[in-house]
């Protein structure tokens, strides 16, 4: 590994696995209500003990269903949302996010009237306070709060450089700097949302280290 040029690595890196959930979900991510709802509801599906692709796969049959926003996800019946969860695959933890999804529909339509750029606004753009606002949403914790974070600063620049935990375990597992001063960098330019896609698939993968270094050698 010491004879790899960290550059080389990290294109390697993001050549393998550089693509947000939010795109591998079909989120076309923009500032807008309706993206950034379906984002947060991914993350929720992402925090739970559960593969990453079945989590995808779950929020693309909500949205499949017309969950887009929470207005249709408050409206859907609990039968519904369990039934499209299922779809996904996502079936060991299906009734308890179906519940959790049709309160945090609501939450986010009566106090943030379906547009958590307000939740944003309110935080006064401190990723801290965002964080703890995030965590308010059932189903919603520390882990989906910088999963959304870490996705969202593609769009909300006022987060980014947002590289959590989870993040810099992957950079950790790859011999990469593990501070984003010194590793953003080494990305020419890439998005620091895809940047910590990639660091966190590589974290989740035990494969993942291996497959890039071998990449970055070849």
């Amino acid at each position: 590994m010491a004879a790899t040029p960290r550059r080389d690595v990290m294109r390697a890196l993001l050549d393998g696995y550089g693509r947000t959930y939010a795109a591998e979900a079909g989120i076309r991510l923009t500032d807008t209500p309706q993206p950034l709802y379906r984002l947060l509801v991914l993350a929720g599906l992402l925090s739970a003990p559960i593969r990453a692709g079945t989590a995808v796969a779950a929020a693309k049959e909500l949205t499949a269903a017309g969950m887009r926003d929470p207005r249709r996800m408050a409206a859907a019946t609990w039968q519904q949302r369990v039934d499209a969860l299922g779809r996904g695959g996502y079936r060991r933890y299906d009734e308890r996010t179906a519940t959790q999804l049709g309160e945090g529909a609501e939450l986010a339509a009566e106090r943030y009237g379906g547009d958590l750029r307000r939740l944003r606004d309110e935080a006064g753009g401190d990723t801290a306070a965002i964080r703890r606002g995030l965590q308010e949403f059932p189903g919603v914790g520390p882990a989906g709060a910088d999963i959304f974070l870490r996705e969202a600063q593609a769009v909300w620049p006022q987060a980014a450089p947002y590289l959590d935990a989870k993040a810099l375990q992957g950079a950790r597992a790859l011999g990469l700097p593990t501070t984003p001063a010194a590793l953003l960098p080494l990305a020419d330019g890439t998005q620091p949302a895809v940047l910590a896609s990639a660091l966190v698939r590589v974290a989740l993968d035990k494969t993942a280290p291996r497959s890039v270094r071998e990449a970055a050698h070849a």
